[in-house]
């Protein structure tokens, strides 16, 4: 009898990263495509944008580092740029997103040793710079397709990207003009300012880019279709369960509680949930295997971190959405989560 000597691990689960890379990447794909139904082709433009920029940043940094271009083969710097993209107004120019794409490559993620060594989420990481550097386009968002006086088309949207107004002249602030002149924001958006303007809560909920429906026209079915691609997800085992679940129970209490104690200030739980990027950020945002806790324990405690974090932040931080905030000072406290909540080993205390 021959007996097989070999070192830990002695089980594997068959998955490479490049396979659950493209597996997050598609299930994206629904989200991307209601996006683009709802806001326009700028939102395909800007994802396409962010993968060739991401791509082609990698590629640069591993040249510089003589790494091998097998590395690209991970698809995680094209789920970068898919993630950083789709965060992007439609209309916004072209550089901004290769700006934002570039810095998430090189700064957060190549600088720190490449993937598995960052510690910061790197599609966050960008977006939150781009925020910072130019809150102003960052938050201008086209109205949906239904509310929206004018529609760009493909030649239009392509046309604004690149140059920053239509074939017809119009600028991207005519662009964004919607029902009487006024400019649409976000849901999340819309209930701030509004709240800041003196506005009631009942006031705010009769605006047009509410349309009498929960969470606010198109955000809630973008959002809707985000939860069915983190469902898939959860199907094929390619996350865990305890992020989201901690994550978004954490937010519904929070924001269940914040609108009955103060009806007048906060936002419902409805808004919360189904507005801005809380799917997006719950299933594929904080559940990236690299800078998400990776205990048990510490995953429940990391999500509920991120949900606290996202209500408060939304409902009296300077920002109306706050996921890309709260991802990455959830991220700070990844190390912290781990040491104390590593599982106990057979046969020690």
């Amino acid at each position: 009898m021959v007996f097989r000597i070999a070192s830990s691990p002695y089980t594997h689960n068959q998955r490479q990263t490049s396979r659950i890379m493209l597996l997050v990447t598609l299930a994206a794909v629904p989200a991307i495509i209601v996006q683009t139904l709802w806001f326009g082709p700028g939102s395909l433009v800007q994802v396409i944008l962010g993968c060739l920029a991401a791509l082609a940043g990698e590629s640069a940094i591993l040249k510089l580092r003589n790494k091998s271009m097998s590395v690209l083969g991970d698809n995680s710097a094209l789920l970068t740029g898919l993630l950083l993209g789709v965060s992007i107004p439609p209309l916004a120019p072209w550089w901004m997103v290769i700006v934002g794409t570039l810095f998430a490559i090189i700064f957060a993620k190549q600088l720190y040793g490449g993937l598995g060594h960052n510690p910061f989420n790197p599609a966050m990481t960008g977006y939150v710079v781009l925020l910072i550097a130019f809150p102003v386009s960052m938050t201008s968002w086209l109205p949906p397709e239904s509310l929206a006086a004018t529609v760009p088309g493909v030649s239009d949207v392509l046309h604004t990207i690149f140059t920053g107004h239509t074939l017809a002249g119009d600028t991207v602030t005519q662009l964004k003009m919607g029902i009487d002149g006024i400019s649409q924001a976000t849901p999340l958006d819309t209930f701030k300012t509004g709240l800041r303007a003196g506005h009631s809560v009942a006031e705010l909920k009769q605006a047009p880019v509410y349309g009498g429906i929960l969470a606010g026209i198109g955000w809630q079915w973008v959002n809707v279709a985000w939860l069915a691609g983190g469902l898939f997800l959860l199907m094929k085992g390619t996350i865990r369960w305890h992020i989201p679940v901690s994550f978004l129970l954490t937010l519904l209490v929070c924001s269940t509680l914040g609108w009955w104690l103060l009806p007048e200030t906060c936002a419902s739980p409805a808004i919360h949930l189904f507005s801005g990027a809380t799917m997006m950020g719950a299933f594929f945002i904080f559940t990236d295997p690299v800078t998400a806790s990776t205990t048990p324990k510490g995953r429940l405690i990391f999500g509920a971190l991120a949900g606290l974090l996202v209500w408060l932040i939304r409902s009296f931080g300077g920002y109306p959405d706050a996921v890309a905030f709260a991802t990455l000072l959830a991220n700070i406290t990844v190390p912290l989560i781990d040491y104390f909540t590593r599982p106990q080993t057979y046969g020690h205390r």
